[in-house]
């Protein structure tokens, strides 16, 4: 049992929901529990896609300050695996993954968010990584995924000043891809995860794998993972079904069995 994330399931999307009052403060317990949840929502196989949520008010508003203050250098030693763990536990999921994010996402929050593949914005977040005006830098994984993201140069601005972008420019940059009304974010993102219900899972898996292994290595690399994770396709039962639905029936109408 977790006591600050859950699993919640519902027509086969996945809702991971953070529940730490007021801030959602990633403390190490809840890093823990993220990646304990992570890892079930993505070996279920009732769980099609997930959305990650932190409630109406908030997303997370970044690591536990007052919990890593007194930590000596060789504690934080220890304690960075378990600070990247997490975001590298839910980037692992090899599902369709949405981020809906309330009111802040911040340090280990927007780094939680970045860990994602897609993220949808209530109208009034705000999002950045403040973490140069504590001293340090994003520890889980903000100056790999964001800069991977929105470019080197603007993510060099927002680590370098700590400065947080609203909803408006954070769209503009790339950092989000949807913004919607507070209220209808979070119902947004389950629409789009809801997509996926019943779609070829073990090529949404595939194409996932591909595009994010293909962006640490060089373009023939690349390149030759697609080949692999193509050609292993034609082994799936949900391939002859798409092709033969697709021959007689037209594009879109295949029942496919995840196999």
């Amino acid at each position: 049992m977790t006591e600050f994330v859950r699993l919640e399931v519902s027509d086969g999307v996945g809702t991971i929901r953070l529940d730490r009052p007021k801030m959602n403060a990633l403390n190490a317990q809840l890093q823990r529990e993220l990646g304990e949840v992570a890892r079930e929502a993505d070996e279920r196989d009732d769980v099609a896609a997930v959305v990650l949520f932190g409630g109406e008010r908030v997303f997370a508003a970044g690591a536990d300050v007052k919990e890593m203050a007194t930590m000596s250098h060789a504690e934080m030693v220890r304690h960075a695996h378990l600070l990247q763990a997490f975001t590298r536990d839910v980037a692992a999921i090899s599902k369709p993954t949405v981020t809906a994010i309330t009111g802040f996402a911040l340090g280990g929050g927007c780094e939680l968010a970045l860990s994602t593949d897609v993220r949808f914005a209530a109208d009034d977040a705000k999002l950045g990584q403040p973490e140069i005006l504590l001293g340090i830098i994003p520890g889980a994984g903000g100056t790999q995924r964001l800069a991977r993201l929105v470019g080197p140069a603007k993510a060099k601005d927002l680590i370098f000043t700590g400065r947080f972008v609203d909803a408006a420019e954070a769209l503009a940059i790339g950092l989000v891809d949807q913004v919607h009304p507070a209220d209808a974010v979070y119902g947004k993102a389950v629409e789009w995860a809801s997509q996926f219900v019943g779609g070829p899972r073990l090529a949404l898996r595939a194409a996932k794998n591909a595009v994010d292994r293909g962006l640490e290595v060089d373009l023939q690399t690349g390149l030759e993972i697609e080949r692999v994770e193509f050609s292993g396709l034609f082994a799936t039962d949900d391939r002859v079904a798409g092709m033969t639905s697709f021959v007689e029936s037209g594009p879109g109408k295949a029942t496919f069995t995840g196999r």
